[in-house]
């Protein structure tokens, strides 16, 4: 989302996560067709079926607000703020002409997705001209030559208002965008290519995006494009780099780059070069069992070369899984075994093998990376590090790891935990019988988790303070990931920011931050 509702920063997942009951459905399939009417009671039933898990979840923007997302196959498809439901990117894909749209350029989205409005200057008119809105009325955002819409908003003035200003000024008040934060709580795919009906823009009407902007600039004239800027245009428009938003939403498509290879197949060689560069150089024998997922969190994406970004969904693979799968059984590279239900982990490499003794970390196709001198005049988007909190298997939990082979001192993330104590839970029968809610409390347990004047008072915890006590009892670490860098994991708890805005003399505000 974008800073209308606030959610660049980061969401807050509330603990209410919970399947919706049929009456739920009921009453959200109805409402749905309230809202938009176009949608058919089969299109309803597709978004929202009967048969298939559809969970409700509450999240807070940084400024309190209260969010409603409904979730299905692990996608948001519609959120809920204010009693009104507006769709996500996920749904406008399934149904691109649910909405009005207005087109933009491809280098405008990034600054949408920084929380930008849709600027007027920045709007493509097409030639059977712009939809017919009023102010309010809720509008999708697409790019030049992709039908699928990239983002939504509201539109700031009717469309007769916007041709009586001359398309100048705020066009569209964006609050959700491909590549914001609850674009990222689903499976963070990219759009899907569709062709548009209408014909594609000349490169001279291409060049006014890049002179006049249209995420968020100051008003400016239109000025005819000179000679040496609309040949500046020509070259953004054909370097991969500087086009990397119109890349993604064209990714489907499986174009050839200039050296005759895909997109897909250069992300498949990257993906080989950093598996290979992190088994010679990173990954010792005293590190296995290795878990797969810390495999790839601290490993190869610290191999990634500078300027890059690893991206197993960009691959023919889609998994670390089947990626995995196929380095032990065709290559065999390695062996992966499951030592607990859910959990795969590296139990060997063959060091040996001529794949790996004859790779050096120069060698390897990697993504081609656009020339500097062509992307001067681009803008290039910062990519903030992705932060995560990790635990630390303590001392006194590790009888609870040892079923996994894990360590003093393994990094694991919440979701692994929960994995682990719940394989270890069955593995022994300690579910209750009875309530399957709660689990039997064994001497290992009670020494794990209980404090010692509750060992003769406690004899059965719920599922969920058994967790809460697994990871209250843990070290609690935290983990950034910089694109192309090695990860930093650092001890403790990631420490808050506090913004604080104060009126000083001469009634001028000034910020102060605070951690």
């Amino acid at each position: 989302m974008c800073q209308t509702l606030g959610v660049t920063s980061e969401l807050y997942v509330a603990p209410a996560l919970f399947q919706y009951l049929l009456s739920n459905r009921r009453k959200l399939k109805a409402d749905i067709s309230t809202a938009f009417p176009m949608l058919s009671a089969e299109q309803i039933s597709k978004l929202i079926p009967n048969k298939e898990d559809l969970n409700v979840v509450k999240v807070y923007t940084h400024k309190g607000d209260s969010v409603t997302l409904y979730v299905l196959h692990e996608n948001p498809i519609f959120f809920e703020v204010e009693k009104k439901l507006y769709p996500t990117v996920y749904t406008l894909w399934l149904f691109p002409d649910l909405l009005p749209v207005f087109t933009t350029w491809p280098a405008v989205l990034q600054k949408l997705a920084g929380g930008a409005d849709l600027m007027l200057p920045g709007v493509v008119v097409p030639p059977s001209g712009l939809p017919g809105v009023k102010q309010g009325c809720l509008c999708a955002v697409t790019v030049v030559r992709n039908k699928a819409p990239v983002g939504i908003g509201t539109a700031t003035m009717s469309t007769a208002e916007m041709l009586g200003a001359g398309m100048k000024g705020k066009g569209l008040s964006v609050f959700h965008t491909y590549m914001d934060q609850l674009w990222a709580f689903g499976d963070k795919s990219s759009p899907p290519t569709i062709a548009p009906s209408d014909p594609e823009p000349a490169e001279s009407e291409e060049h006014s995006e890049e002179s006049d902007g249209g995420g968020g600039g100051e008003e400016e004239e239109e000025k005819e494009p000179s000679p040496s800027t609309e040949t500046a245009s020509k070259t953004l428009q054909t370097t991969p780099h500087c086009a990397e938003p119109e890349e993604k939403a064209g990714e489907g498509s499986e174009e050839a780059e200039e050296d005759g290879r895909t997109l897909q197949e250069q992300m498949d060689e990257l993906l080989l070069q950093c598996f290979l560069h992190a088994l010679k150089t990173k990954v010792k024998k005293s590190d296995l069992p290795l878990l797969t997922s810390t495999f790839l969190r601290n490993h190869m994406f610290s191999c990634c070369p500078s300027g890059k970004q690893l991206d197993i969904k960009k691959s023919s693979y889609k998994k670390l899984s089947k990626f995995l799968k196929c380095m032990q059984q065709q290559r065999k590279l390695i062996q992966v075994k499951e030592l607990s239900k859910g959990v795969e982990s590296i139990i060997e490499v063959d060091w040996k093998h001529r794949e790996i003794c004859s790779f050096s970390a120069s060698e390897g196709p990697v993504l081609e990376e656009a020339p500097v001198e062509s992307c001067r005049d681009a803008e290039k988007p910062y990519q903030p590090p992705e932060i995560s909190t990790l635990y630390s298997v303590s001392t006194r939990l590790l009888p609870l790891f040892q079923d996994a082979q894990l360590k003093k001192g393994a990094v694991l993330t919440a979701a692994e935990v929960r994995t682990i104590i719940t394989n270890y839970v069955k593995n022994n029968e300690l579910v209750d019988e009875i309530n399957k809610n709660y689990v039997t409390i064994n001497p290992i347990l009670c020494d794990s988790l209980l404090d010692k004047q509750e060992y003769q008072e406690i004899e059965k915890l719920k599922w969920d303070d058994l967790f809460n006590r697994c990871l209250t009892r843990m070290q609690h670490c935290h983990q950034l990931l910089f694109p192309g860098q090695e990860p930093i994991i650092r001890k403790g708890h990631i420490e808050p920011i506090d913004i604080t805005v104060a009126s000083r003399g001469s009634n001028k505000k000034g910020n102060g931050a605070s951690i």
